[in-house]
C-alpha cells in the first residue's frame, strides 16, 4: 500500500512536470525558467521515490544511561510521553535492547545476513530493515520480546517505581503434582508486556499501511513469545525434603529459548499479502496455510547479502569465517557465494589435561596448537561496482 502510494504520487510529480514543461520557448528567460522547473520536478521525483530510514526507538540502547528523551528523533508523542514519565523504564528497556541485539547476532552468527548494527547511527541495522522481509519481521519480533523480558526482569528485581512482583500470585493453588502456596516472587510477565505494547506499538498505530500492519502482528508475535516459556518454580518444605509442602512461583525461562523459538518462527514466516480493504492479510501463495497470530509474516523476498549493496544495506561476505567441510549456511560454498575462500594458518592457545585437584580446585595446562581458519574472498572490483 506506502509503495502504491508513492507510485500515484509519483506519477502525479511527473504530470506536474510535463505541464511545466509544455509550451513553446522564445526567449532565454523562459528558457531559465524552463530548466529550474526541471530540476525542480527532477528533486521531487527523488523525494518521493528514495525510500526514507527512520531512526528508532532501538536507539535507547545506545545511548545506556544518557536516554535524554528530546534526543531520540525517531519517538512518536506518546513514546516521548512515556519516556519523560518513566526513566528507570527507559534504562531498562535500553539494557534489554543490549540483550536481544546480542540474541540476535547469536541466532543468526552462521548466516549471510548476521544482524549486524552500525555503529553510532539512529536507525541502529540501516537500510536492510527498509525491506518487508523474513530478517525485518525477525528483529521486530525479537525486540518487542526483549523489551518485555527486560521490564520483567527490572520489576521482579525492584528496579521500577511502577512495578515488582507479580500481585496475583497470592494464597494457594495447585498443579498436577498436587496443591502449593504462591510465595517467592512470581514475575510480573503481564506488566512486562502492556507496557512494552504501549510502547514500542505507538509508533506503528500512528500510520495505517500495509507495513505498519506487519511490524504490530510481529511485535505481538514476539511479546507472546516470552510468556510462552514462563515456568513454575518451587522449593520443598518437609521431613529431609519429603516436599510435603511447596512453595512456589512464576519465573521466565532464559531468553536463549524465547530466541531459539523466534529463529524457528522465521524459518517458517509466512510471506502475505494485504487484503482487500486494508485491515489483514491473506497468504501470497494459496498453497500455504494461513498465517496465525504466532507467526512471523512479511511482504518482501531477502536480498541474498552476498555483496555490499548500499540500496539494500547489506554489507556482503567478504572476509566473513566459514567452515570448509560443512554443507549448511555456514559453509564456505553458501557464506562464500561461490567466490571462494581464504585459508591462514594460526596458533591457538586452549586449556587441556585438565584434573580436579582435591578439593576444590581444577588444574589444566595451556597447550598450543595450529588450525586453519578460512574467510570469504572479497567480490571482484566490477562485481561489486554493479551493486554501489
Amino acid at each position: 500500500m506506502l509503495a502504491f502510494n508513492k507510485i500515484l504520487s509519483t506519477r502525479a510529480a511527473r504530470s506536474q512536470c510535463r505541464e511545466g514543461s509544455r509550451g513553446v520557448v522564445s526567449s532565454k528567460s523562459q528558457q531559465h525558467r524552463r530548466a529550474a522547473s526541471s530540476c525542480a520536478c527532477v528533486l521531487l521525483l527523488l523525494l518521493l521515490v528514495t525510500p526514507r530510514v527512520d531512526s528508532s526507538w532501538w536507539y535507547i540502547g545506545a545511548l545506556g544511561a544518557r536516554v535524554i528523551c528530546d534526543n531520540i528523533p525517531a519517538l512518536v508523542n506518546k513514546q516521548r510521553q512515556l519516556c519523560q514519565r518513566h526513566p528507570d523504564i527507559m534504562q531498562a528497556i535500553g539494557e534489554g535492547t543490549k540483550e536481544w541485539i546480542r540474541e540476535c547476532q547469536h541466532q543468526f552468527r552462521h548466516h549471510r545476513w548476521n544482524c549486524s548494527t552500525l555503529e553510532r547511527d539512529p536507525t541502529v541495522f540501516g537500510r536492510v530493515l527498509l525491506r518487508s522481509s523474513r530478517e525485518a519481521a525477525f528483529v521486530y519480533a525479537i525486540s518487542s520480546a526483549g523489551v518485555v523480558y527486560a521490564l520483567t526482569r527490572a520489576c521482579s528485581q525492584g528496579d521500577l517505581k511502577m512495578c515488582n512482583c507479580d500481585p496475583q500470585k497470592r494464597g494457594r493453588d495447585k498443579d498436577e503434582r498436587g496443591e502449593f502456596d504462591w510465595g517467592g516472587c512470581s514475575d510480573h510477565i503481564n506488566y512486562g508486556i502492556r507496557f512494552a505494547k504501549a510502547f514500542i506499538d505507538a509508533k506503528e498505530r500512528t500510520v495505517r499501511d500495509a507495513r505498519a500492519l506487519m511490524n504490530l502482528h510481529n511485535n505481538h508475535c514476539g511479546r507472546t513469545a516470552v510468556k510462552r516459556f514462563m515456568k513454575l518454580e518451587c522449593k520443598c518444605h518437609g521431613v529431609s525434603g519429603s516436599c510435603a509442602l511447596r512453595t512456589c512461583w512464576m519465573a521466565m525461562s532464559d531468553f536463549r529459548k524465547t530466541g531459539d523459538y523466534l529463529r524457528r518462527k522465521y524459518n517458517g514466516a509466512i510471506e502475505v499479502t494485504m487484503n482487500q480493504d486494508g485491515t489483514g492479510f491473506t497468504v501470497a501463495n494459496k498453497a500455504f496455510r494461513r498465517a496465525t497470530k504466532n507467526d512471523l509474516v512479511y511482504f518482501e523476498n531477502s536480498p541474498n547479502y552476498c555483496l555490499p549493496d548500499k540500496s539494500t544495506g547489506s554489507i556482503g561476505t567478504a572476509g566473513r569465517l566459514c567452515n570448509k567441510t560443512s554443507h549448511s549456511p555456514e559453509g564456505c560454498e553458501v557464506m562464500c557465494c561461490g567466490r571462494g575462500y581464504d585459508t591462514t594458518r594460526v596458533e591457538q592457545f586452549t586449556q587441556c589435561e585438565c584434573k580436579f585437584e582435591w578439593c576444590c580446585a581444577v588444574e589444566c595446562k595451556v597447550c598450543k596448537e595450529t588450525v586453519d581458519v578460512h574467510t570469504c574472498k572479497a567480490p571482484k572490483q566490477a562485481e561489486w561496482l554493479d551493486k554501489t
